[in-house]
């Protein structure tokens, strides 16, 4: 039984950048026109490699000449003798190859990098953006030449094969099942092996991938090892290996591409609110609504700002989450500037939680604390997200420890706990305001492990009227081995003031145990 090789089949878009390096000096040295400088010498990026300086990068006029990285510098001078030398930075070309994968992120969040010099992109589903698949490819390379960068890519169904007909076969756009007959056309090369395993395949006359692909795996497996079968069916495209991408892909996402960059306001804030529309009926359709929503605009220069709303709860309300932007982007720093335009604007919903339907009463009104929480999506959005901020429950009964500060809009985490539920007749167990640190106190007890009778604190004596204790907390030894038993007091004096006091250390565990105000009962 013979499997379809074309089902259910994604589709990959390897991006290389054969003259990266150079082409980064090319772009140093543009003139004022923006043309490059006139220079007809090849140049070479040489770097020191065992005491000797080799070419570590060449462009295409050194390449035509015959040279080539590994190249020793002397050889490469007595072949041509005018060459414009300069030492090779991989630094620089690994920030700009980052800064090309931000900007190539208009073509799919399924981006990756491929090294050396290129991309790797899953454009599954992502073609209809601009009309078809060579519709794609064709914007790809016109973006890589408007930022001054050579380029060769290959669109097939794994990223091996695509990888493969970029940098050893022609290029191009190969369906499924096109791919693999190019691909066994391909040199063994191909394969990226070690240099001395790739000798070893020629000398048996295994010079192409199709005569591995026409022989019994199980003894190319048994010589080369199992990693061997696995790096050939890929590239063939028996197993797909998806990629690994440079940020995680948001549950949504949804994009307008324009034909004409937009630089008006009321344009871009028009586009946002299409984009929540369409962003809302996805939510709505998997029972979800958005925590985090995030305006991506992508400037014709290539720049990319990213604007992030954080919501108290989900909400698929376009309108509250439209609100929200408009408060962001008045209240940035460092305003949002189109320069020459943006030609796309992408809306991503970052955390999603189910939504379940919210039923209104039948006066019209909203459920209880969704105003409330509107109000705190607002001024996050005005403020910033760690301007605004509410506690949150942790395990631990070191009570400095059982709660956080954290942003308002923030999910809660795993490590947070429920709020205890308390009696409404009980007296509260912990005061609202607490001292970070304690502040010690003198003291006077009846008994060395019994309350005290009155305490100097702030230079004011207090005289102890009633207190109910202890409360023992014992020290985490997990964290740190020498902490101290805590006996915690709630003790009142004769004026009607309520304080949490706590002796550190236990007689006997201790030399002289210490006495601290922790916190102020209302």
């Amino acid at each position: 039984m013979t499997r379809d090789r074309s089902a259910n089949r994604r589709r990959y878009l390897a991006l290389w950048f054969p003259w990266l390096p150079s082409d980064r000096l090319k772009r140093r040295t543009r003139s004022a026109d923006g043309s490059p400088e006139p220079d007809p010498r090849p140049v070479v990026l040489v770097e020191k490699i065992g005491g000797a300086l080799r070419l570590a990068a060449v462009d295409p006029a050194a390449s035509a000449a015959g040279l080539v990285p590994g190249l020793t510098l002397a050889d490469a001078r007595a072949r041509t003798p005018a060459l414009r030398t300069i030492v090779h930075r991989p630094d620089m070309d690994a920030a700009l190859l980052l800064q090309v994968m931000e900007d190539f992120g208009r073509f799919t969040p399924m981006i990756a990098e491929d090294a050396p010099h290129g991309l790797m992109l899953d454009v599954t589903g992502c073609a209809h953006l601009f009309g078809d698949e060579p519709g794609l490819v064709r914007a790809a390379h016109e973006r890589a030449g408007r930022i001054g960068l050579g380029i060769r890519s290959a669109l097939a169904s794994t990223p091996q094969a695509a990888r493969a007909l970029a940098r050893f076969g022609p290029g191009g756009r190969f369906e499924a099942g096109q791919d693999r007959q190019e691909v066994r056309r391909l040199p063994v090369a191909a394969l990226e092996l070690s240099q001395r395993e790739t000798q070893a395949l020629q000398r048996a006359g295994l010079k192409r991938i199709a005569d591995l692909d026409d022989r019994p795996r199980a003894p190319l497996a048994a010589r080369f090892g199992a990693d061997f079968s696995a790096r050939l069916a890929r590239i063939l495209g028996d197993e797909d290996m998806r990629i690994t991408p440079h940020r995680p892909p948001p549950p949504i996402t949804v994009d307008r591409i324009f034909f004409e960059p937009i630089v008006d306001d009321a344009d871009m804030e028009r586009v946002l609110s299409d984009l929540l529309i369409e962003t809302a009926d996805r939510l709505d359709q998997a029972s979800q609504g958005g925590r985090a929503f995030e305006a991506g605009f992508y400037r014709v220069d290539g720049e990319i700002r990213r604007i992030v709303v954080r919501t108290g709860r989900a909400t698929r309300d376009r309108i509250a989450v439209l609100r929200l932007f408009r408060e962001r982007l008045a209240a940035l720093a460092n305003p949002l500037d189109p320069g020459f335009g943006f030609d796309q604007i992408r809306l991503s919903v970052l955390e999603t939680q189910t939504l379940k339907p919210d039923q209104r009463s039948l006066d019209g009104d909203r459920p209880d604390g969704e105003d409330f929480s509107r109000l705190i999506d607002r001024l996050t959005a005005r403020l910033g997200p760690e301007a605004v901020l509410r506690f949150e429950p942790l395990g631990s009964h070191i009570p400095e420890r059982a709660v956080r500060m954290v942003p308002a809009t923030m999910k809660v985490g795993r490590a947070a706990q429920d709020w205890p539920d308390l009696t409404p007749d009980d007296p509260p167990l912990r005061p609202l305001q607490m001292f970070d640190p304690p502040q010690p106190v003198e003291t006077l007890a009846e008994v060395p492990d019994g309350s005290p009778l009155r305490f100097r604190w702030r230079r004011v004596l207090h005289e102890v009227a009633c207190a109910e204790g202890p409360e023992r907390i014992g020290g985490e030894w997990w964290r740190a081995p020498d902490q101290k038993t805590r006996d915690y007091y709630r003790v009142e004096d004769r004026e009607g003031r309520r304080f949490w006091l706590f002796r550190q250390g236990l007689y006997g565990e201790t030399d002289e145990p210490r006495w601290f105000v922790h916190g102020l009962f209302a």
